[in-house]
């Protein structure tokens, strides 16, 4: 199976500009194919995932990625799949994004110096030093406004306006495929389908730049932007996005948002995401359907997507985390990773070095009044580090503190407290 054929039995394809003619360049040769990452934040999260590991696909069957990473066009701002502009950052906060985004794509893609090792790029190298005068007459005058008015990032946006900086940006990256073009021999473009226009622009520029009578092989595909079956945004969670730095969202929580995986998207998340061939994943599929409430394509999924971005050991942490507040088993966990595990539950500083559990649960707010709290104990819902406690005297002192520094209440099934000893 060839990468064209594996990508659309992973449901990765979408569209192309000359199939018959992509396939048989692939075939052919090494091809050097790239796909941009506009710094807009300091790092990525899951939403670049996908573009990073087809990538990683092409890279597999042969093939050499550019990573484009937008230190210009970042400045600028892509009107591609948005209701309203963006806001525009300083240079000097756009070079700390780029400089991150480079650091967290080395991790994700191989960059070994070989023909076939990635290489990684910033269009600011060619952009900064651009004057207007060049780009309107190299670039704009390849453009008439109606053909830059059809596409779908600047139609859908004329209604309620679009400002000529984000006008511009198709130009820029267009530019960005013709520098590629010329300077890294790069003939393939790839990108989500909302990102069609700006492909298919830059493939002009590199028509109309090139010598008469010349054949121009180049060319652009994309994949399907991701949707979830309860119409919910791809990447989000009540507590916000999933970044890929471990110091925005933990690994433990990044294993838990694909151990969460619907039912109705985890095998298709399997398909885009990981590298299982597909009849592994078919195996999955039936456990689906016929023992959902094992999770176990979830939990082979979490694991795949933890390891890739994450590595071994914070995989074997996340997994212990999961484990051990599935058991109750709190104990067997360290500072570290109650930290990750109770990151979002309600917590309460304790200065005293011993408190009585009745008077801890009210001042805690886990418990409404001294009376409910009585009523919490002797009916066996509080839990104390997993285990449950039902002594009305009970004092919460040094021995219920993990690694001296936190105990883990729980009151009910399924309701978390963390106490941080000062």
């Amino acid at each position: 199976m060839n990468i064209i054929e594996d990508l659309k039995a992973r449901g990765l394809f979408n569209q192309v500009t000359d199939e018959e003619g992509l396939e048989k360049h692939l075939n052919d040769k090494t091809v050097s194919l790239y796909c941009g990452f506009d710094p807009t934040g300091d790092s990525l999260h899951i939403g670049h995932l996908l573009p990073v590991i087809i990538l990683k696909r092409f890279q597999k069957a042969g093939h050499r990625p550019i990573a484009l990473v937008g230190g210009g066009t970042g400045m600028i701002g892509d009107p591609s799949g948005r209701n309203e502009e963006r806001q525009l950052n300083d240079a000097s906060v756009v070079e700390h994004y780029s400089n991150r985004l480079k650091e967290q794509l080395s991790h994700l893609i191989d960059f070994t110096d070989d023909h076939k090792g990635a290489i990684a790029v910033n269009n600011l190298d060619w952009l900064n030093d651009m004057t207007v005068i060049e780009l309107l007459r190299d670039v704009g005058k390849h453009f008439s406004v109606n053909y830059m008015l059809a596409k779908d990032s600047v139609e859908s946006r004329i209604e309620n306006g679009i400002s000529f900086t984000e006008f511009s940006y198709m130009l820029l990256q267009s530019l960005d495929f013709l520098k590629l073009n010329q300077n890294q021999d790069c003939t393939l473009q790839i990108g989500g389908s909302d990102q069609w226009g700006n492909i298919t622009a830059g493939l002009e520029l590199i028509r109309r730049t090139s010598e008469e009578g010349e054949e121009v092989k180049a060319y652009g595909l994309t994949f399907p932007l991701i949707t979830k079956a309860d119409g919910s945004k791809f990447g989000k969670t009540a507590g916000g996005a999933i970044w890929l730095d471990p110091d925005k969202t933990s690994p433990y929580e990044f294993y838990q948002f694909w151990v969460n995986a619907d039912d109705r998207d985890v095998i298709k998340f399997l398909k885009y995401f990981t590298f299982l061939s597909l009849d592994e994943i078919a195996e999955l599929e039936k456990e689906v359907e016929e023992q959902p409430e094992q999770r176990t394509a979830q939990r082979r999924l979490a694991e795949e997507m933890t390891e890739l971005v994450h590595g071994d050991e914070a995989l074997d942490q996340a997994i212990r985390i999961s484990n051990a507040l599935f058991k109750g088993d709190i104990k067997a966990l360290n500072k570290d990773e109650i930290e990750a595990g109770f990151k979002d539950v309600p917590s309460h500083a304790l200065e005293e070095s011993e408190k009585g559990l009745i008077d801890l649960l009210v001042e805690a707010n886990i418990s409404s009044s001294k009376r409910q709290a009585r009523e919490d104990i002797k009916n066996g819902a509080i839990y104390i580090n997993g285990e449950r406690e039902q002594d009305m005297k009970y004092v919460v002192d040094d021995q219920d503190k993990i690694d001296g520094a936190f105990t883990v209440i729980r009151r009910g099934k399924k309701k978390y407290f963390l106490i941080r000893h000062q």
